[in-house]
């Protein structure tokens, strides 16, 4: 039955449609559109191939941390009240300190976003009279109230008699260490790392890069703390910032560690004594970590881990695609298709104001999720200019389904990435490409 069912589809019945069939007459997709893409994905095909190591290297890690620290259906029960003695939260920690190679771990519901992560490290680890550096620029939007460089904030650091210094990037988007190394007094308490682009236009920091920073901090004052925000950056290396050194580090479950199936939470992990200052501030001093409801989450934030490599590759090869696509179409776009990947976000400069609007209307318009629904730039909490977000995801807000975002401000980058499946990140790129052709902002 196989052979005549084989023998059907050769001879062109309609017993099966080819996915670029599917594209052209059901999603309406243009022919040129599609071959572009085609194209740029024969052209890409070995880099697809070079990234197997990675994931397969990562995944038995991750399976590795499960099955040492003894993972059982136990772990995923209900606890009630203050939480005492959860197991399946205190082997969860230890699961993602195994991980990352760390002391210690908090990994939690309550922590309702990346922000949140850092913001509790930076507010459980400084105190009045200690010096923060950034290493990396200007950190991220949501990030500058909290240290105080934008707006009066009486909750910030600097209002908490925290200082803050920071060091641009050189012109050609590599930290200044010199610049670095001469910031550095008897006050420096931490230096920052933000290791993903941001809404910057940079590579994001490659693990050796950081490795680099850690040993030329490190070599003039071994007690000054290295902090990472590893958002976005999470498997994409064989290696972690904090198996090189990198004494606390953050992120966010509803991106790459979540795999898609976290439906909320923030992880830090990192030294025993740093975690136990950072879990006072989460809860109380005398209660740190004890404390805490996982809400029955405890399911999906272990099987989210266990297939975050698988995730997230499928995610940086839909990065991968949009850089060649749009390479090939004229536009610059940071990483480039040649380009070491450290973080999974792909920016696009689009130049104008209307192609990124259109953009991630295209992207919205893939989503298997609110597709009907019309992506409008609007004035978010935390950012200093208008934003637009395409994002229809199972998980609100998760990053590491598709998605893209823009701040609508000069050079008008567009945010590319996501995608829990290759195919679907495709159709992103695909969909973003329709909607500038249709409204006649881009040609092919």
């Amino acid at each position: 039955m196989c052979s005549k069912y084989l023998d059907k589809i050769k001879k062109g019945d309609n017993v099966m449609k080819t996915s670029k069939e599917l594209l052209s007459n059901t999603f309406h997709i243009d022919e040129k559109i599609l071959d572009l893409v085609e194209r740029s994905e024969n052209e890409i095909a070995k880099e697809f191939e070079k990234l197997g190591d990675v994931k397969a290297y990562n995944q038995f890690k991750v399976l590795k941390a499960m099955q040492e620290n003894n993972l059982s259906d136990n772990h995923f029960n209900w606890n009630t009240g203050y939480g005492y003695n959860d197991a399946g939260r205190e082997t969860l920690e230890k699961v993602y300190s195994s991980v990352f190679n760390t002391e210690d771990a908090i990994v939690r519901p309550i922590i309702v976003n990346g922000t949140h992560a850092l913001t509790l490290c930076l507010t459980g680890i400084l105190r009045p009279g200690d010096e923060l550096i950034s290493a990396t620029g200007k950190p991220y939007d949501t990030l500058e109230e909290v240290i105080g460089i934008r707006r009066e904030n009486k909750s910030s650091l600097k209002d908490f008699g925290v200082d803050y210094k920071q060091i641009d990037f050189q012109e050609a988007g590599e930290v200044d260490m010199e610049g670095l190394i001469n910031t550095i007094t008897h006050k420096t308490r931490m230096v920052y790392i933000q290791r993903s682009t941001g809404y910057g236009w940079r590579k994001a920091l490659t693990i050796e890069g950081i490795k680099n920073i850690v040993d030329k901090v490190k070599s003039i004052n071994a007690n000054i703390i290295i902090m990472v925000d590893n958002c976005y950056g999470e498997f994409l290396e064989a290696e972690e910032p904090t198996d090189i050194g990198v004494d606390i580090m953050a992120g966010s479950l509803i991106k790459n560690p979540g795999g898609g199936l976290a439906l909320t939470g923030g992880y830090i992990v990192g030294k025993k004594e740093l975690i136990d200052l950072i879990s006072y501030r989460m809860t109380s001093p005398g209660i740190g970590k004890e404390c805490g409801l996982t809400f029955g989450l405890t399911r999906n934030m272990f099987q989210g881990l266990f297939i975050a490599p698988q995730v997230v590759t499928e995610a940086l090869k839909g990065a991968l695609l949009c850089a060649k696509v749009f390479e090939k179409l004229g536009y610059e776009v940071c990483p480039s298709s040649c380009d070491k990947r450290s973080d999974i976000i792909q920016s696009i400069k689009l130049g104008s104001a209307e192609r990124v609007i259109a953009f991630c209307e295209g992207i919205q318009a893939a989503a298997p999720v609110d597709s009907y629904v019309t992506p409008v730039p609007w004035d978010m909490p935390g950012y200093d200019s208008p934003v637009i977000m395409a994002a229809g995801a199972f998980v609100q807000g998760s990053s590491i389904e598709l998605s893209a975002d823009a701040p609508i401000k000069e050079p008008y980058i567009a945010y590319f990435q996501g995608g829990l499946t290759y195919e679907h990140a495709k159709f992103g790129v695909l969909k973003g490409i329709q909607s500038m052709y249709d409204k006649g902002l881009l040609e092919i």
